[in-house]
């Protein structure tokens, strides 16, 4: 699969917390140029994505409870409604890896549930499970969980853990919730060949910041 076939796959992203409008209205303009699935970008820049990109067809992706997934679920519902109103079109969830760790299942299916509800029909819900932090039967329980509380996608990584996207986390998860269901691999996914493996194994959506050299036939650096 070449470069170019990625572009409408990969959610544009911006995630550092010192990036500035200029960089929001250049990732904006790539998002364009390229024709990426989404810009994914903090709940602060959502107005400025969805004007620089009006008419434009890419959507608008942001993210709640990150990059630890430990807000309280009303603050999560209440992040994810704010986006919504303000133009989001997806929204990337943290799971709550500490309440799923302590074998609470309870309060992580509510607690996803919550953000599928507020986004009500209006934004996908990817559920950002942070594989890195998880064994492989915790990855199988929050993919399950995921996909029982309504979400779109299961999402591998933040990009501010300590790893990202694998192969074997992708075949791993798409065993688990089946072929209908979307899944983002996410995380330390900067060329077109681990891109290629990553969509093989399952992957549906690609989430980085080196969008453009994916595309391009490149290396490139960052989330």
């Amino acid at each position: 699969m070449s470069g170019n076939h990625f572009a409408k796959m990969i959610d544009h992203t911006l995630l550092s917390a010192f990036s500035k409008k200029d960089d929001v209205l250049r990732l904006c303009d790539e998002a364009r140029k390229y024709g990426f699935a989404t810009v994914c970008v903090n709940p602060y820049w959502i107005p400025t994505a969805v004007q620089a990109l009006a008419g434009s067809g890419v959507g608008i992706a942001t993210v709640v409870g990150f990059p630890l997934g430990a807000s309280r679920t009303e603050v999560k519902a209440l992040e994810a409604r704010d986006a919504v109103a303000v133009g989001a079109t997806e929204v990337d969830m943290v799971l709550n890896v500490g309440a799923l760790k302590s074998g609470d299942r309870e309060a992580v299916l509510n607690d996803v549930k919550a953000v599928v509800e507020a986004c009500s029909g209006k934004a996908a819900v990817k559920v950002i499970i942070e594989t890195c932090y998880l064994t492989d039967e915790e990855k199988r329980e929050a993919s399950l969980i995921s996909k029982e509380a309504g979400a779109d996608f299961v999402k591998t990584s933040t990009g501010f853990g300590t790893g990202g996207a694998t192969v074997e986390d992708i075949a791993l998860i798409r065993s688990v919730v089946g072929p209908e269901m979307g899944i983002k691999a996410s995380g330390g996914v900067r060329d077109p060949e681990f891109a290629a493996k990553l969509v093989e194994a399952g992957a549906t959506r690609l989430g980085a910041s080196a969008s453009v050299a994916i595309v391009t036939g490149g290396k490139g650096e960052g989330y």
